[in-house]
């Protein structure tokens, strides 16, 4: 049977792939779990976006939780990254999430964080999905008063933001700022937060239904604050995911600062300001080769790692750095947070934007120019991702194609971990070159592999 767990959870369409059955397996066998590591009855804090599945899956999983006696408390809605913290806070054994994050509204997903407010490590997932696999009879129901409770947590959303306001170090009033909020869990805590942060703050795609999460909206459809900041004379905008673990922003310009443009604002400011540890940034291997040239001559840094948040953090972790993140938005602070929150960054870029008030966001947008990028996706099967790792002719001509752009470009070709997919993509200074060498590359793997 398929792996239940993938690199964020356990993900599908609500009711039909991730069912309420299989929620409650999850939450009995993740119960079991914990308490052989704790040897103590569990407690569980669950919270959720904004999807209309979430109700359901949360009865789900907490009928499973309570099973075999473990308590359960109840957040509602709030954004990722608070479950993260308000985990550790208050002294729960695990933190779930229900969400799908960016994904469109029929599809959910169950996120477990560990008593510190980590994602679980593999280990730990490959334990739960053995339970539910391969040894369901071994899971023991609770009877009696050995059975758990559930109860609902009212002070969820004003412990987070509470904490995400002590990340604000300068006067926020001058900042004129529109949020896009994706119809999910950042409308239920980013309104309260920077208001009370004293911004001149407005909203859009914060009215969730229950079914327009991400819908034209939100961190995956930058389009149209892009258009409101612009024409609506704002410093800047922000748009968070679906469940506010990301975040993007646009300058005055209606200019996309994206994940890349983040780091490097927050990184040239830490390092001048002593915070950034070790003078180093962790990317990934997408992060765009400007970016990697533009911190190399501030003297910062860049280690870069498989594509994935959860792998930045695990070299964040393992080497004690500090800032970290993705092209798409995730940006993690670890001085502040156990996983990327997309509230956090937002906070930390109005602070440098407040504090240099002589320029506008367009110009710390303007710090680096992308190099150009070309991406192809190379359908294949199983079979031909297996092909393609131990044909060394291909690997000998993509290594002529690097060796092509002479340090002023490169290529990377990887297999999609969730996608019958190869990726190729291709970045340099001279875009008719980059495009024909990504094609030159594609066509050659489609030989090879006879696709």
């Amino acid at each position: 049977m398929a792996r239940l767990f993938g690199t964020d959870g356990v993900r599908g369409i609500a009711g039909s792939e991730l069912t309420p059955e299989l929620a409650i397996n999850i939450g009995r066998a993740a119960a079991a779990v914990l308490t052989g590591k704790t040897h103590h009855r569990p407690t569980v804090l669950i919270g959720m976006d904004t999807r209309i599945s979430g109700d359901m899956l949360a009865s789900a999983l907490s009928a499973g939780f309570c099973s075999v006696g473990a308590d359960v408390m109840l957040a509602g809605v709030v954004p990722t990254p608070a479950i993260a913290y308000l985990t550790k806070k208050y002294g729960c054994d695990a933190g779930v999430v229900i969400s799908a994050s960016h994904n469109p509204m029929e599809f959910n997903g169950i996120k477990i964080f560990n008593g510190d407010g980590y994602k679980l490590p593999d280990e730990t997932e490959n334990e739960i999905e053995a339970l539910i696999l391969d040894t369901p009879e071994k899971l023991v129901m609770a009877t009696g008063a050995d059975m758990g409770r559930v109860r609902s947590v009212d002070s969820a959303v004003k412990d987070y933001v509470d904490y995400i306001k002590t990340a604000c170090t300068q006067d926020l009033s001058g900042l004129k700022v529109l949020f896009d909020c994706a119809n999910g869990a950042s409308s239920a805590t980013a309104p309260l937060l920077f208001k009370e942060l004293g911004i001149d703050a407005h909203f859009v795609s914060c009215q969730p239904d229950g079914t327009n999460i991400n819908k034209d909206c939100g961190s995956t459809h930058i389009e149209k604050l892009s258009r409101l900041v612009k024409d609506g004379g704002f410093d800047c905008g922000i748009a968070f995911d679906g469940d506010a673990d990301r975040c993007l922003a646009v300058d005055n310009n209606g200019e996309i600062v994206d994940g890349d443009k983040i780091i490097a604002i927050l990184a040239t400011r830490m390092k001048q300001d002593g915070k950034l540890k070790q003078d180093t940034a962790v990317a990934t291997v997408m992060s765009n080769l400007g970016f990697i040239k533009h911190m190399e001559k501030r003297g910062i840094k860049v280690v870069t790692t498989a594509v994935g948040d959860r792998y930045v953090l695990e070299e964040m972790r393992a080497k004690g750095y500090n800032l970290g993140g993705e092209q798409s938005g995730h940006v993690i602070l670890s001085d502040f947070a156990t996983t990327g929150d997309g509230q956090l960054t937002a906070v930390a870029l109005m602070n440098y934007f407040a504090k240099e008030k002589d320029k506008k966001v367009s110009d710390f947008n303007s710090c680096y120019s992308k190099y150009p990028q070309v991406l192809i996706n190379i359908k294949t099967t199983a079979e031909g991702k297996a092909k393609y790792k131990t044909d060394e002719y291909i690997e000998g001509f993509i290594e002529a194609k690097q060796q092509q752009l002479m340090g002023r470009g490169r290529v990377l070709v990887r297999l999609s971990g969730t996608e019958p997919l190869i990726r190729v993509m291709v970045e340099g200074q001279d875009l008719q070159q980059i495009n024909d060498i990504a094609k030159e590359i594609r066509d050659k793997i489609e030989s090879r592999l006879s696709l």
